[in-house]
């Protein structure tokens, strides 16, 4: 049977991108277990209490929620463990002199299959205060209503 192709998106954590500024983003493997891709294959996953810790120069991700496999028997798999990302080394020396920084996370922002490999995108992130959210939706705001005045000068109604 050839393998998958392309990019099928599992999870998307949208609620980093309101929270958090993204400063990097990173792509990394996932060790799983046999049950774990076969869910995640389903479509279920949730990234919402996740992120991601340095320890002993490894990643890992904590809290993300892949929930057990429904076929599944004795075999099955922990919903919340902890599970290792595989990145380069030098990407995880990187990683790591940036979350020295106060305030800096590592946040992940989306799961899925690239080319039949379980994938998970890491974001490094800061913090935004509520003024810097509230100032993010007025620009989108504004942004959607001169794209708006724009369109209906195009067809000629204003």
């Amino acid at each position: 049977m050839p393998r998958e192709q392309g990019r099928k998106v599992v999870a998307s954590n949208r609620k980093a991108y309101h929270d958090y500024a993204i400063l990097d983003t990173y792509e990394a493997g996932l060790v799983l277990t046999g049950t774990e891709v076969k869910s995640l294959r389903a479509g279920r996953a949730s990234l919402v209490d996740a992120f991601g810790h340095e320890n002993n120069g490894e990643i890992f991700l904590h809290g993300m929620h892949i929930p057990e496999y429904t076929q599944g028997t004795w075999t099955n798999h922990e919903p919340r463990r902890v599970r290792k990302m595989l990145l380069h080394r030098d990407e995880i020396l990187k990683m790591r002199t940036k979350m020295r920084d106060d305030g800096i996370t590592l946040v992940p922002l989306q799961v899925y299959f690239e080319n039949g490999y379980a994938k998970v995108e890491i974001g490094l992130a800061r913090g935004k205060k509520s003024y810097d959210k509230r100032q993010d939706l007025a620009s989108r705001d504004a942004q959607k209503e001169i794209n708006r005045s724009l369109g209906r000068r195009a067809k000629g109604m204003s």
